[in-house]
């Protein structure tokens, strides 16, 4: 049987028909425009986590203000009455016992 024989490299075309369109393999890359939408979209999302921070600070702020009072109120509460201790009474009830 017969076999393939490398028969070599092909010659191109010297002549090319005119109405062959040929297509642009590196086109030009708009790198400006690309560059103010990434530019853009970083803003955005910059601006989306300081809301989000700063709202976190909100947040914050406030339970610290209420651990606060509620830390005030319960010194308050939890302070004994101040009366003034018989002890003369106390001591002649032990006694009755």
């Amino acid at each position: 049987m017969g076999k393939n024989k490398g028969k070599g490299k092909k010659q191109k075309n010297v002549f090319q028909v005119a109405s062959k369109q040929t297509k642009n393999k590196n086109k030009a890359k708009a790198v400006k425009t690309s560059l103010k939408h990434i530019n853009a979209v970083k803003n955005k999302k910059i601006e989306n986590l300081n809301e989000v921070f700063t709202q976190v600070q909100r947040d914050v702020r406030n339970v610290s203000k209420s651990q606060e009072k509620k830390r005030k109120l319960a010194q308050v509460v939890r302070e004994p009455p101040k009366e003034l201790v018989n002890v003369d009474s106390a001591a002649q009830l032990f006694s009755q016992l």
